[in-house]
């Protein structure tokens, strides 16, 4: 499944550990989220950032576009 193909109410887990909900239908290289990790926050997470979604209970790794996998590419220079 990629990234672009996950609904709003998805929920997801993240790179770094945490799990999400998706807040918006939207495609592309950013995704509105609700985060919780440390504190439950709302805002914009990278598409690159989601590695798998709970799509009918089950959890099902998800595929990046070039572009996405582009500029994680750009963004990992930074870190």
């Amino acid at each position: 499944m990629k990234t672009n193909e996950l609904k709003k109410g998805t929920e997801v887990k993240l790179r770094n550990g945490w799990k999400a909900e998706l807040m918006d239908n939207m495609k592309g290289n950013t995704r509105i989220a609700k985060v919780y990790g440390t504190f439950t926050e709302c805002g914009s997470i990278y598409s690159h950032d989601i590695i798998s979604a709970i799509v009918d209970g089950k959890l099902i790794t998800v595929e990046h576009t070039d572009a996405q996998l582009r500029l994680k590419k750009q963004t990992d220079m930074f870190f």
